[in-house]
């Protein structure tokens, strides 16, 4: 993550897990019906890239209710489809992605083999 001037990196990180799911700029009629707190993303952890000037590696947390099971579009689109334009960020990469065991089992697999 490297935020735009003037904003904190944990601020930076906060808006990434924010976008990415639950974050909207929009009132939308399905606020009321249900807790966001149960699909919110979450910046846990954010340290610095070691030599290099405001750029920070941003740790992200989501709950797996907020995936579709067995789809890895759903959560590709949901992790990456529009938190790369984000105002707050002047740069962004995603290096690394851990899927939890539980959610992998859910996913069929190749319909032809490998």
């Amino acid at each position: 993550v490297t935020p735009q001037p003037g904003v904190p990196p944990e601020e930076a990180g906060a808006a990434v897990a924010a976008e990415s799911s639950t974050g909207t700029w929009t009132t939308v009629w399905t606020d009321g019906l249900t807790s966001l707190d149960r699909y919110k993303g979450r910046c846990y952890h954010i340290e610095p890239v070691a030599g290099e000037e405001n750029q920070y590696i941003a740790y992200v947390a989501y709950p797996l209710d907020l995936f579709e099971e067995g789809s890895v579009t759903n959560m590709f689109t949901s992790i990456v489809g529009n938190v790369f334009g984000f105002k707050a960020l002047r740069a962004l990469r995603l290096e690394d992605l851990r899927v939890p065991p539980a959610y992998s089992k859910t996913f069929q697999g190749p319909p032809h083999g490998i």
